[in-house]
């Protein structure tokens, strides 16, 4: 009886197998284009406490001036924090989001908005979703000084296109 079993379990993982098969691309796919060479920009010495602050406060006096109550983080290459604010009157729920921004914006090296925008072009980017950290929400973006990422500043607290616009201000303040 075994081995009628062992058989059997044989013979089904062999007509299986056929179904585990390569898939055959799909020329709709954008995914299925292999690029010749990656491109990216490389990662630089981790942001200082005092890059950090002059990022946060330009963000922070352009937030003021527009009287949008913001959370902002900014962070170095790796993710890790090192300067945060929090506005009064910012919602609560925009503490870990600022930081979560910030976070994805540093470690997969490109402005948050970019996730947004593939998730927003259908299927074919749904895998997105299942990436560890990725936030699809614009307002994190990456602090680049001589052409090295240093670290990264996250907006959270209005509208997604709100916080990109704070984030933005704290970008240019770097260069």
């Amino acid at each position: 009886m075994l081995r009628s079993f062992a058989g059997s379990l044989s013979a089904v993982m062999l007509m299986t197998s056929a179904a585990f098969a390569q898939v055959p691309p799909d020329p709709n796919n954008p995914n299925e284009n292999v690029p010749e060479k990656a491109t990216y920009m490389p990662y630089g010495e981790a942001i200082k406490l005092d890059q950090a602050k002059k990022a946060a406060d330009a963000a922070l006096a352009d937030a003021t001036k527009r009287g949008w109550p913001m959370c902002i983080a900014v962070v170095t290459p790796s993710g890790d924090l090192v300067y945060f604010v929090k506005m009064d009157d910012c919602q609560y729920a925009s503490i870990s989001i600022a930081q979560h921004k910030a976070k994805a914006a540093a470690t997969f090296r490109r402005p948050t908005v970019v996730f947004e925008r593939l998730l927003g072009k259908g299927p074919f980017f749904s895998y997105l979703t299942t990436l560890d950290g990725v936030i699809g929400s614009r307002g994190g973006n990456p602090i680049v000084v001589n052409g090295k990422i240093i670290g990264a500043i996250g907006v959270s607290g209005g509208t997604g296109s709100q916080d990109d616009v704070i984030s933005q201000a704290g970008v240019a303040a770097m260069k």
